[in-house]
């Protein structure tokens, strides 16, 4: 048994990470709520009675702070650049054939995964430590959001080890804030209870509650964040494909996007493409298309990069899903403000793994 107050701290605090990565990143759970709550309990008596053990990786801190004035711009380490996109088969074809006389005579792999619909972040960790994230803003500088992303329970506030090292010594991961769709089902029913306007689409929720100010407030928005690729890395073992990326990511403790394709050529990305259009209804998070991507790093380098994306990878847009529906009623619902909402009462209808019944009129996506 541990002896000291600091001991029992680190060992429960170890547990709870444990147990968090089990429940929010692999959909498991050892435990009963009721007996998380008691260790969580036993972590705050500690840190009650001596604040000095509430380290910056603590579970406690997962909870939001105070609220802040405004935002610090933070510039990237490495540009967030954006994906250069199309409706078009055809023009996917052209993509691969434009890659593949720029790089003559090589055999190429191309990874195609889910395009998440949700807001861009990066991720920055110091010796294993979660020391900041930022938006994607535009590409250049974004907003630091840090208080507001350490809410969130499937991003690890301390890197787990990489196979037999430690995690790099910096190391910049970027992916989607997104919110599940059961979770956004969720806020809205709250938020109409509260008499508060609904929100429009897990993508609205989530860009509006990363902008919050007051990170308590974040803290009950069901976020989640999937992640998918690297900006600064230095030290820890070398990562030379986007298959070994997202090995890594999974090892380091991050949730990674839970379906890929390794395809050797167009018409295997093409498959891919129509594939992941199948399976991706059942998904709990809205996605909006496939990303191509070059699977080799050696490989993007030759091939570079234009002033706003890269020429090594594309992203596929799926037509929007659209059903009719029978219009019962136009609501107006009353915010604690005096604000007014019409609210559109619809007769249920199922549309992108959701089943919708009512839609705010103030936005028309």
């Amino acid at each position: 048994m541990p002896d000291t107050s600091q001991q029992r701290h680190a060992m429960l605090a170890e547990e709870i990470r444990r147990h968090d990565r089990a429940y929010y990143v692999e959909a498991q759970s050892a435990i009963s709520d009721k007996e998380y709550d008691q260790l969580y309990r036993k972590l705050i008596d500690l840190e009650l009675a001596d604040p000095e053990l509430q380290t910056a990786d603590s579970p406690s801190q997962r909870v939001g702070g105070a609220p802040i004035d405004g935002f610090e711009t933070i510039r990237h380490a490495v540009p967030m650049m954006s994906l250069d996109n199309t409706y078009s088969q055809e023009e996917v074809r052209d993509f691969v054939v434009r890659v593949q006389k720029l790089l003559p005579g090589e055999p190429l792999e191309w990874l195609v995964e889910p395009k998440a619909d949700g807001a861009a972040i990066s991720l920055r960790f110091e010796d294993g430590l979660f020391t900041r994230g930022t938006t994607r803003g535009d590409g250049i500088a974004g907003d630091d959001v840090t208080a507001n992303l350490r809410t969130i329970r499937t991003i690890p506030l301390r890197l787990n080890a990489l196979g037999q090292t430690d995690a790099p010594g910096v190391l910049e991961v970027r992916g989607e804030v997104i919110m599940t769709r059961s979770g956004f089902a969720q806020l809205n029913r709250e938020r109409a209870a509260a008499g508060v306007p609904l929100f429009a689409n897990p993508r609205n929720a989530t860009a509006g509650s990363l902008k919050q100010l007051d990170s308590a407030l974040v803290a009950k928005r069901p976020l989640d964040i999937v992640l998918y690729g690297s900006g600064e890395i230095r030290g820890g073992p070398a990562i030379d494909s986007q298959s070994a990326l997202l090995d890594a990511l999974g090892q380091l403790g991050f949730r990674t996007p839970q379906h890929t394709w390794c395809c050797s050529g167009v018409d295997d990305i093409l498959d891919a493409i129509a594939e992941l259009d199948r399976v991706r209804p059942g998904f709990d998070y809205d996605t909006d298309g496939a990303v191509i991507k070059l699977n080799r790093f050696d490989l993007r380098e030759r091939v570079g990069a234009t002033a706003k994306a890269p020429r090594w990878a594309m992203a596929y847009k799926y037509a929007p899903e659209q059903t009719q529906t029978k219009l019962n009623a136009i609501t107006v619902q009353v915010g604690r403000t005096g604000t007014l909402t019409p609210v559109a009462e619809l007769e249920p209808a199922f549309v992108d793994g959701s089943t919708i019944s009512r839609a705010t009129l103030h936005n028309e996506d």
